[in-house]
């Protein structure tokens, strides 16, 4: 028996939306569903339609592919469309099923298809991304994207205060509310530019300009005062840190 499977198409280029529809006519395999400009746009679409593979394009205005994927609860099959290369690790840590460079080929099109079809029918498809060993790291973050029910939002970095470990996730705090999101703390001490951000405990990383001053905790440790209402422990290493950043 021959299963259907859906597809969305998320790219913000009506040229490039169209060449990937006329490629999709004769997979008799894949439904095409929709098609959305943006992150905004395909946020919903994707819990409207559930696709089970998505065409995304990684660089769009105000929320990026790679940004959308890293806010979803159940990321679809992936194929990323795009005219930069320098994002292929990222895909490759989003676990991305092929990563296609425009312009490409229909063949080339055919090929990542069959891999998508290769892994919903339960086969292991071989990915033609790189190797993390091969591939630079990520620039640093400008900017955090979020979701808050079936919102999202952009955070600028000067908005957020803190960031604090959970379980499995980390919680970002700004100055009205905080969110969950889905990342490593190791992560944003390697992303967040230095120059602002400081891990001042295996818990915390804080933003130096939150900082409203520093309190006697416990012998060589501190608390970080960012509000009345919130003091953040400062590690023995933390202060060394801080004191290194902000010449004291």
């Amino acid at each position: 028996m021959k299963h259907t499977y859906t597809t969305l198409i998320i790219d913000d280029e009506v040229p490039a939306r169209a060449l990937i529809k006329s490629y999709l006519e004769k997979w008799t395999q894949l439904k095409f569903v929709g098609e959305c400009a943006n992150g905004f746009e395909a946020l919903k679409a994707i819990k409207e339609h559930k696709p089970d593979l998505i065409f995304l394009d990684i660089q769009m205005p105000k929320v990026t592919g790679l940004e959308l994927l890293e806010v979803l609860n159940e990321a679809p099959q992936v194929i990323f469309t795009t005219a930069y290369d320098q994002y292929a690790l990222k895909a490759f840590e989003l676990n991305a099923v092929d990563y296609l460079l425009k312009p490409f080929s229909v063949q080339r099109f055919d090929e990542a298809v069959n891999k998508v079809l290769a892994q919903l029918h339960g086969g292991i498809a071989a990915t033609n991304l790189p190797s993390p060993s091969d591939i630079k790291e990520d620039a640093l973050l400008d900017r955090i994207v979020v979701k808050k029910g079936t919102n999202l939002s952009v955070l600028s970095l000067d908005k957020v205060l803190y960031i604090e470990a959970q379980t499995d996730f980390v919680s970002i705090h700004t100055q009205e509310e905080r969110f969950l999101k889905s990342k490593t703390m190791a992560y944003f001490e390697a992303h967040l530019p230095s120059n602002n951000f400081i891990r001042i405990h295996r818990s915390y990383i804080v933003n130096t300009n939150a900082i409203k001053g520093l309190e006697p905790y416990d012998k060589d440790t501190y608390l970080a005062i960012i509000s009345p209402d919130v003091k953040l422990k400062v590690s023995r290493t933390g202060y060394k840190r801080l004191r290194e950043m902000l010449n004291f």
